[in-house]
């Protein structure tokens, strides 16, 4: 099985794998430097860098390193360290690379208007796949969004069927009533979305939180909101805001945010906000 047919393939699906490499030999060692392994997310694998106790340490570091979507690099001395050896009693040494393999993230945009369109630009240009949802037809197609890998222009309840976001996924809610975005973000909470954003201020989202909470809404869910989204540098124009919600993006993307607004809702505590 050729290993980058098979992290295309994987990346496609949405899944996580990680990729080892050996870059760098000294002696003899039971492989070859550049020889790679694949360990997918279901902890089975593809490839080999020599078997034995090294590719077990291989295997388990892999976790480590999909898990935090951060790579590492492992020095293994044969000389040393017998029980790496596979028995050929090789005494070299060997140093592997592991690094993620992760789905390109995707922006889920419900809302086809001047801040999406903003958005998408700048989310675009950061490396994120762009799909825009609207109800209407006018602000969801290829010619207002180019650069979109699909756009849906149909009443939510017959749009969310059709999408798929998992762990990779964004969201963010902008469209041109309250009416949506409730409707919205109702089936957003659900999913197993990254991140979850919705255009309002807090007092909006407290209003939303009551509404679902009866419905019986855990707030568990609705506390993975951030709401206003988008960092607070002061934006005002859509291109601001538009910097100000891919900026939260890529920090929880990357881990320099944790993926729950700063501020988790409480309802007791906001109750009687007007912010």
């Amino acid at each position: 099985m050729d290993i980058y047919a098979e992290i295309a393939k994987l990346r496609q699906e949405g899944r996580k794998a990680a990729l080892a490499t050996i870059i760098q030999v000294q002696g003899s060692i039971p492989s070859y430097e550049s020889s790679k392994i694949l360990i997918r997310d279901d902890g089975s694998i593809v490839g080999t860098v020599g078997g034995g106790c090294v590719e077990a340490e291989v295997w388990s570091v892999a976790q480590d390193v999909m898990r935090e979507e951060k790579p590492r690099r492992l020095h293994f001395n044969l000389n040393a360290h017998p029980e790496y050896d596979t028995g050929l009693v090789c005494g070299g040494s060997l140093d592997i690379f592991i690094e993620p393999i992760l789905a390109t993230p995707t922006l889920y945009l419900f809302g086809g208007g001047h801040v999406s369109l903003a958005v998408s630009k700048v989310a675009h240009l950061a490396g994120f796949d762009i799909v825009v949802a609207d109800d209407r037809e006018a602000f969801a197609n290829k010619e207002r969004f180019p650069n979109a890998v699909e756009t849906h222009a149909r009443e939510w309840a017959e749009t969310f069927p059709l999408l798929k976001p998992n762990e990779f996924s964004y969201l963010v809610i902008a469209t041109r009533g309250h009416k949506g975005d409730l409707e919205c973000l109702r089936w957003a909470v659900s999913t197993p979305a990254r991140y979850i954003g919705m255009v309002g201020s807090k007092r909006k989202l407290i209003e939303f939180y009551k509404v679902l909470e009866s419905e019986g809404i855990p707030a568990t869910q609705l506390e993975r909101v951030h709401s206003p989204v988008g960092l607070d540098i002061g934006a005002l124009t859509p291109e601001e805001i538009a910097v100000s919600v891919v900026a939260e993006m890529i920090a929880v993307r990357r881990g320099a945010a944790p993926s729950l607004p700063s501020l988790s809702y409480q309802p007791k505590a906001l109750k009687n906000s007007d912010e």
